[in-house]
């Protein structure tokens, strides 16, 4: 116990956590009112209504997320050199201006393209104009994030999460057409730009000026062109889910759309705790890197490694216990049979905590073009494997185990990479995989002979003492152990 509380500790005292507590604080109540939304959405209009705005969502945010082209990184990087910030401000503010309306144009064909549903159409072609708008948003959070003012970009987005909820709650006084709700949701995405260009982007940028900044196309494409692993990392994150719920709008029922984002929904919260945590473990990984002999670097790493592991095996065994409860208690009784979807997708929270860890690791060890290349490849055999698997059995369960498979193999090729750097030994690998596996197989079939509540709790007792005692669950480096010498 003392462990775990030193460890605690240490990584939320980190100047990180203390430094961002607005993000923090802003992404935690963002997901809770966005899902609140969500909630009310599903329960106010019919299942095909829902699907029909749940589609044209992920069309929108599919294209969003390439849209921007994952140039604030680049942006950053170059604020810091450049003697006239204006004209860089100017050039990056015009580029995203450019894409979002060449994505819009892209959102219009594929509504058509794609979808043979006037109304859907419609759906799509009016979420899309947000692309123009969340452009602009993430030229101005990029200018935020390199004058250190996020605050001012937290701040905005709660605001804006607040106007989306209570466009949700005027549900409850005067019921509205699914095409009135999207119009409102495009309101207060309009509203938040304004905001942004007003008060989030120390006045430096207006559409006056920023409609007159002449930007010639060869400089376009240089800049894009240069910055192309930008583009690949910017968006595979998001593409990855999106691209499945796009694949369940085209070949199962609108209902599986629906069930499908109720579950990502939920898996969604799950992610937060952490994404947070790794805000303060991956600059502690940095730190170790560099400063530190090869032996404290895998140490940190490995002392991580056990609470990432907890924590997946933890959310994965209370879904299982208690999503067939919570999932028709929140969304209503329409979707009473999602909670087997949810538990099938939360499979891939098992592994999602520890890989997020390692491409932590692999960024410290300046491997990110290979974690890179790690996702393309994951994203690509979800697609591959959705479809093998759609030649035997077509529905919602095959999608979600595509995603398990895809990203167990990413788990893997992670795995080999650090095996390949002796950052860990095969021992440590097997023992995450055989422990992970056995725990969770253990707890579904122990569900069948427990109610939900006891086998809970207990279960969480006696782990959590094997976890403080037992060695075969530490994956710390023994004292004895010598510091890699060959770590890059």
């Amino acid at each position: 116990m003392n462990k775990l509380m030193k460890l605690a500790e240490s990584l939320f005292k980190s100047r990180l956590i203390k430094n961002s507590f607005w993000g923090i604080t802003a992404n935690g109540l963002q997901s809770v009112l966005l899902s609140l939304f969500f909630v009310i959405v599903a329960r106010k209009y019919t299942t095909n209504e829902f699907a029909f705005f749940l589609i044209a969502n992920t069309v929108y945010q599919f294209l969003a997320a390439i849209s921007t082209m994952g140039l604030g990184q680049w942006f950053t990087r170059e604020l810091v050199d450049i003697t006239d910030k204006q004209e860089l401000v100017s050039r990056f503010v015009k580029i995203q201006l450019y894409s979002g309306v060449f994505f819009y144009v892209c959102n219009i064909a594929v509504a058509f393209l794609l979808y043979s549903d006037p109304v859907l159409q419609y759906l799509i072609i009016l979420l899309g104009v947000n692309i123009i708008f969340d452009n602009i948003i993430y030229a101005i959070k990029s200018l935020n994030i390199a004058e250190f003012n996020q605050n001012k970009t937290f701040i905005i987005l709660i605001i804006d999460s607040v106007l989306r909820f209570a466009c949700g709650c005027l549900l409850f006084l005067y019921p509205f057409s699914i095409t009135t709700l999207c119009l409102l949701l495009i309101g207060v995405r309009f509203i938040t730009l304004n905001f942004f260009l007003a008060f989030g982007s120390s006045k430096t940028i207006s559409l006056r000026s920023l409609f007159r900044y002449p930007l010639a196309r060869s400089e376009v494409k240089k800049i894009v062109f240069a910055n192309w692993p930008f583009i690949i990392i910017g968006s595979v994150s998001i593409a990855y889910w999106r691209i499945s719920n796009i694949i369940i709008s085209k070949t199962l029922s609108l209902a599986d759309v629906a069930n499908f984002e109720i579950s990502f929904r939920v898996f969604s919260i799950a992610q937060i705790l952490p994404l947070i945590v790794s805000m303060s473990v991956f600059p502690a990984l940095v730190q170790h890197f560099k400063t530190g002999t090869g032996l404290d670097f895998q140490n940190y790493y490995k002392k991580v490694f056990n609470y990432y592991l907890l924590f997946g095996l933890f959310t994965y065994t209370f879904i299982y216990s208690f999503a067939d409860v919570l999932i028709p208690w929140a969304f209503g009784s329409t979707y009473n049979g999602t909670g087997v979807f949810t538990k099938e997708m939360f499979l891939t929270i098992l592994i999602f905590p520890t890989a997020l860890l390692q491409a932590n690791v692999l960024v410290a060890m300046n491997r990110e073009r290979s974690d890179m290349w790690f996702n393309v490849v994951s994203l690509i055999l979800n697609v591959v494997f959705c479809f093998i698997g759609f030649l035997f059995v077509k529905n919602l369960t095959t999608v979600n185990l595509s995603i398990f498979f895809s990203f167990l193999i990413f788990h893997i090729c992670q795995d080999v990479l650090l095996l390949r750097k002796k950052m860990v030994t095969m021992g440590h690998v097997l023992r995450f995989y055989l422990l992970t596996g056995s725990l969770a197989g253990i707890y579904v079939f122990l569900s069948m002979k427990f109610p939900p509540v006891a086998l809970f709790t207990g279960y969480w007792l006696l782990l959590g003492l094997a976890f403080i005692k037992l060695p075969v669950f530490n994956f710390q480096l023994s004292p004895n152990t010598k510091p890699e010498n060959s770590l890059p």
